[in-house]
């Protein structure tokens, strides 16, 4: 069966955006971006929200830009053939390789899980995070941890009366400070 991960870049007191909205401390160096490249090898299908859907959108064009390092186009080449599915209540159409939800969260995983083929089955953004972990549909929490205090936002991890027991997978630290958190959901 496949696997449903969350992964997003994190401050040290938890949050994946500031209280502004504000993102601008999660620019990866080289290394990080390098590793979310090969992380990015490991999916067949993202989960998006609407607002990291538009986030992303720039990758959709961003092979044309002649500023962008061979890091970022080889993001890109992996990016847009990546199948997407986007969840929300305003859009009425999506670009790419993407299509807009057909049914609730928990049946699309349910879906996805039953089609034949490899790749994981990323979530990204935190409030479809919060979910699928209602739901208790995660699978593994992959969190990139940036040394930078932040004093709110919105949470990586949703604040719900659920407990979840948690076993560690994997870390790494990186040259820059990072530290990358791999923890799969016990069962």
């Amino acid at each position: 069966m496949r696997s449903v991960t969350y992964s997003m870049n994190v401050s040290l007191d938890g949050y994946i955006v500031g209280p502004d909205g504000s993102f601008d401390w999660s620019a990866p160096d080289e290394d990080v971006f390098r590793f979310w490249i090969e992380d990015t090898r490991q999916l067949g299908v993202h989960l998006l929200g609407r607002r990291l859907y538009e986030t992303m959108l720039y990758w959709e064009t961003a092979d044309q830009d002649p500023s962008l390092g061979d890091a970022e186009l080889e993001f890109a080449a992996l990016w847009n053939p990546l199948p997407k599915v986007v969840f929300s209540t305003t859009l009425s159409e999506v670009q790419g390789n993407a299509r807009l939800a057909a049914g609730s969260l928990a049946e699309e995983i349910e879906r996805l899980r039953a089609e034949p083929g490899d790749g994981e089955i990323a979530i990204g953004g935190a409030t479809l995070a919060a979910e699928a972990a209602a739901s208790g549909l995660i699978d593994e929490y992959r969190a990139m941890v940036y040394p930078v205090l932040v004093g709110g936002g919105i949470p990586f991890f949703p604040r719900h009366e659920r407990r979840v027991d948690l076993e560690l997978v994997e870390t790494r630290t990186f040259s820059s400070r990072f530290v990358y958190l791999r923890h799969r959901v016990a069962r």
